[in-house]
């Protein structure tokens, strides 16, 4: 993505947030992409050139403790109510009233949150791999839902994510770590990600596995160096919080009748993806859309824009020539 067209604002809250910008051409939509764990904004690199040549707004944040965008190591920085003011200031800085909102991974959990606390800023939203998550489910209760539906463990690995000193493990190991959340075999991740503990034991013995055949060695490279020039301890406080108390106190202040999405939705499921299970958020963003609802499946593990690029964004562009 082109550096020249990175742009930066000082939020609200003092934080400083690195974004790409493009502006629209004619009549076209601003595109919002939100990125997830761990990534940076150039992990929409094939979307962004894709929706440019076609005219779309563009606004690609580098997401809170990413990229160049601050770093802040105390968690209670991410709540999910500032971090969507975040989002919300740098629509007002670029004079966006409104914009289509895209997720994946932890950026749906924040598009979610976009669509509690912000409708009126936004067209419609769409989610990707990870899909609605609905407000203040406690971590413990969404282990027992989780393992009762999908019968075992999908979550194990946030405990390990939200250990105080978990950064200097990953950090130590960054290519153990990296190749598994890459991993070309996604159910790898049925043995060594979703049960409690398995990716700690993982990523302490060292272990390795070839990464997704879709990227280059040097495509990898730039984002395992990208990722660790920021370090870890940022990133990782979006888990240390959504484990902690602190999370459901900020999802108080969502009214109930605000749960539900009242504008139009995309849903794009990873049939593959063994920890965000296409079948249960599916039963979820079912049950909390009240507008149209387009959903797509896709052959892959979790990376679905790269793993599904072309598929994905057709669909995408067709669903956004229908709003």
């Amino acid at each position: 993505m082109d550096p020249s067209l990175y742009k930066s604002v000082t939020t609200r809250r003092s934080l400083k947030y690195s974004y790409y910008f493009v502006a629209p051409t004619g009549r076209k939509p601003v595109l919002l992409f939100v990125h997830g764990f761990p990534s940076t904004s150039n992990n929409w690199r094939y979307q962004v050139a894709f929706f440019k040549a076609q005219g779309y707004g563009l606004i690609v944040p580098d997401m809170l403790g990413y990229g160049g965008t601050d770093k802040p190591t105390d968690y209670a920085q991410y709540t999910l109510s500032s971090m969507s003011q975040d989002v919300i200031d740098i629509l007002d800085a670029e004079k966006v009233e409104k914009a289509v909102a895209v997720g994946h991974d932890w950026g749906s959990i924040l598009v979610g949150r976009l669509a509690n606390y912000h409708p009126d800023r936004f067209i419609a939203f769409a989610f990707l791999a990870e899909g609605y998550a609905v407000p203040n489910i406690k971590f413990e209760d969404l282990l027992a839902y989780s393992k009762q539906r999908a019968g075992y463990e999908l979550f194990g690995y946030w405990s390990y994510f939200a250990e105080e000193d978990a950064h200097k493990s990953i950090e130590k190991n960054f290519d153990s770590f990296y190749s598994l959340l890459l991993a070309e075999d996604p159910k790898l991740w049925l043995s060594h990600v979703a049960p409690t503990g398995a990716f700690k034991a993982w990523v302490e013995a060292d272990k390795r596995t070839p990464t997704v055949s879709c990227l280059s060695e040097e495509e990898v490279k730039l984002q395992s160096e990208a990722l660790l020039r920021g370090g870890l301890e940022g990133p990782l406080c979006w888990y240390k919080i959504r484990v902690s108390c602190l999370d459901i106190e900020d999802g108080k202040g969502i009214a109930p009748e605000s749960y539900f999405i009242q504008k139009p939705v995309f849903f794009g499921g990873a049939t593959q993806d063994c920890v965000s299970l296409l079948a249960l958020n599916k039963i979820v963003i079912e049950q909390y859309t009240k507008g149209p609802l387009t959903v797509k499946e896709y052959e892959t593990g979790h990376w679905i824009m790269w793993q599904a690029k072309d598929k994905l964004n057709q669909d995408l562009l067709e669903w956004f020539q229908t709003l």
